[in-house]
């Protein structure tokens, strides 16, 4: 998960701080700035970190943004099957903790998409986990919100 220290550089600009944990750019765009990256499970200093996935793409975070303002979240959560928010929660938790040896014995993280255990708590992190290639029926929700967005 080592950042080239050009990508290093743009990440500290985007986020406004530099990276908290290992991470490393999983999606971006055409012409290669960074719009997704996937967090180790535990930060630098030892803390669980339990956000996976996370958005860094300005445009995109603006717009989302505006969709969790327009009351996002609670729309997503009554639109989309629970079960299957309780599947995505269940697989990105899976997928983060494989990443953690079996001997580990601290803090773990937990929970799934932005640490939830139910439920919708993040567009942001839904979305940035559909975009780098996960079944989450929420960022898909998201995706297809800013499509309508973008046709209209």
């Amino acid at each position: 998960m080592t950042l080239s220290a050009d990508d290093l550089a743009t990440l500290t600009e985007l986020l406004g701080r530099a990276p908290q944990a290992e991470c490393e750019i999983v999606v971006r765009r055409e012409r290669g700035a960074p719009m997704v990256i996937r967090n180790a499970p535990f930060m630098l200093d030892g803390t669980p970190m339990p956000t996976r996935y996370w958005l860094v793409d300005p445009e995109l975070l603006r717009r989302v943004s505006g969709l969790e303002a327009a009351g996002g979240v609670k729309i997503a959560e009554a639109e989309v099957a629970p079960e299957a928010i309780a599947a995505a929660h269940d697989a990105y938790g899976a997928e983060r903790n494989a990443q953690i040896p079996a001997d580990y014995a601290g803090p773990r993280p937990f929970g799934g998409v932005a640490g939830t255990r139910q439920g919708v708590k993040c567009l942001h992190a839904h979305y940035a986990a559909w975009l780098a290639g996960t079944n989450d029926p929420v960022g898909a929700w998201v995706d297809a919100r800013l499509r309508e967005e973008d046709a209209s």
